[in-house]
């Protein structure tokens, strides 16, 4: 199991997620970011306008290659008890 903050996966805060891949991990994020959005968070709101842009960028690999270093950054995290 790997731990990874709110704010290392493009949120506004320090919530710490548990699990054993990219993909668990990537949807506990979703769903933090979709409770702050009916929460009406304005660091999340703002973290969720880049990760917009980011995904609407004229360079269409920008969110490949920002999801791709998520990735591996998650790969290398060591295992948690």
């Amino acid at each position: 199991m790997k731990s990874m903050t709110c704010r290392q996966l493009g949120g506004a805060c320090d919530q710490e997620f548990h699990a054993n891949s990219f993909e668990e991990i990537s949807e506990m994020s979703k769903q933090h970011g979709m409770e702050m959005f009916r929460k009406d968070d304005e660091a999340h709101l703002e973290a969720m306008h880049k990760m917009r842009e980011l995904m609407q960028s004229a360079d269409s690999e920008a969110m490949k290659n920002w999801m791709k270093s998520k990735r591996e950054e998650f790969d290398t995290l060591p295992n948690i008890e």
